[in-house]
């Protein structure tokens, strides 16, 4: 295989001609350049890319975590992400991880091999003691609340954020509100529950165990909540719901089981998705796309520890 010592012999120039002709460098004569090319067109040499890397000490490779690559919420945050990548020359790397904490381990490993040079985590499911063994390793930037701790973050303060929702569906005239969640265990899951517990403490409104919904993150999985409310005594009049996947397989559900919405359930989404708009679900909006491009340049401009929180935006339509 040829080699850049073969190149500069051919062209007779030095190895180091043969490597700044190789990297760019704006300092070498026309002819010397035109050699090099030359030997390195007849001989149809290829640069081993990973020696570049080696040498330039980066791979210009993000690793991206998310637990699920065909769920519209990470898809928008994606979309943020690879639009800045795209902009400043770097490719991405997609870890799903089904929130499987092997997964998560293999890309935390990546980076410790040093095969990317940061690491973004869309939604965690490693214990944050085992992220502290990871952390000298490069830069890892989290979409969730990271204050009191030394990782970069852009988040969304959930506790905030439910609590104004659970506001909103109290004016509203709603003393019997409901939510479903995703994963029971995750960190804004918690923010939640805490908002939650507090606002009915606030309103003197009694705690309903079966007014709390888990597991819910497709639109099929709004059937299931359906159900659960047909089955109840006592039901919730209004649901309040963390994606819009859901609200509107709630919504659809609704009209098939013909139950009037919103005057015998009320229905609020988060992010306003697409579908949002288009079932005319009233939602908090998260920018997303905002999101992921504040993600990426904190992973690639990690000197300094930051935590960007982003406001939700209160979107009514006709669930609520």
């Amino acid at each position: 295989m040829t080699n850049i010592k073969d190149i500069a012999k051919m062209a007779g120039v030095s190895v180091t001609t043969v490597s700044r002709v190789l990297n760019e460098h704006p300092y070498v004569s026309a002819d010397k350049r035109e050699a090099v090319l030359r030997a390195i067109e007849r001989c149809n040499y290829q640069r081993n890319i990973n020696a570049v890397h080696l040498s330039k000490g980066k791979t210009f490779l993000i690793g991206v975590v998310v637990p699920f690559s065909n769920h519209p919420y990470f898809g928008l945050l994606l979309e943020g992400i690879a639009n800045e990548a795209l902009k400043n020359n770097y490719k991405l790397v997609l870890i799903q991880t089904n929130y499987e904490e092997m997964r998560e381990i293999e890309a935390l490993t990546m980076l410790k091999h040093k095969q990317i040079d940061a690491l973004i985590i869309c939604s965690r499911i490693c214990t944050w003691e085992l992220i502290e063994e990871y952390r000298s390793y490069g830069p890892i930037i989290f979409c969730e609340d990271t204050r009191g701790k030394k990782i970069s973050s852009t988040y969304v303060d959930h506790y905030k954020s439910f609590l104004k929702a659970l506001e909103y569906l109290y004016r509203k005239g709603h003393k019997k509100i409901g939510y479903c969640i995703g994963r029971k265990s995750g960190a804004n899951s918690k923010q939640r529950a805490a908002a939650y517990k507090d606002f009915l403490k606030k309103v003197n409104l009694p705690f309903h165990q079966d007014y709390i919904f888990h597991e819910c993150f497709n639109f099929e999985d709004g059937e299931g909540v359906v159900r659960r409310l047909r089955k109840m005594r006592s039901q919730p009049s209004a649901l309040l719901v963390t994606s819009d996947q859901v609200a509107a397989g709630i919504l659809t559900c609704c009209h098939s089981e013909n139950i009037a919405v919103p005057d015998e359930l009320a229905i609020m989404g988060f992010d306003n998705q697409p579908i949002a708009k288009l079932m005319k679900i009233t939602t908090l909006e998260i920018p997303l796309i905002e999101v992921g491009r504040k993600l990426f340049h904190q992973a690639i401009n990690d000197t300094n520890i930051t935590h960007e929180e982003i406001v939700v935006t209160l979107i009514e339509r006709q669930t609520v």
